[in-house]
């Protein structure tokens, strides 16, 4: 399991009504921001990158996704600056591949 409930337990405060809320909300903004971030890289737009990679990066950070949160944070700082998109398109399959693992998991694990 490379997710961790501990942020999201931590504010819900026992309401698994907002538990249930957040992992719906990830498993559905989530894997359509990375399919628009996979088309984004195949069109070299420095700005949409940026951009959603900068949204992802909390999703993942509210489960606890250290890796990814650190994956997504450099593909928004290498888009904003529009520096190496070479680079970009080296960090995105690690990425890709940690968020639908997790996709997968929240799946599995909350019966979606």
């Amino acid at each position: 399991m490379i997710y961790s409930l501990d942020k999201i337990n931590e504010m819900a405060e026992g309401d698994q009504d907002f538990i249930n809320s957040v992992v719906a909300v990830f498993l559905e903004e989530v894997p359509v921001d990375l399919l628009a971030l996979e088309k984004a890289l195949e069109e070299n737009n420095y700005q949409k990158v940026y951009q959603l990679a900068h949204k992802i990066k909390p999703n993942v950070d509210l489960l606890g996704m250290e890796q990814t949160r650190a994956a997504a944070l450099e593909m928004e700082t290498l888009g904003k600056s529009e520096s190496n998109m070479e680079e970009i398109k080296r960090i995105f399959p690690s990425l890709k591949n940690d968020i639908d693992q997790v996709v997968s998991e929240l799946q599995n694990d909350f019966d979606c």
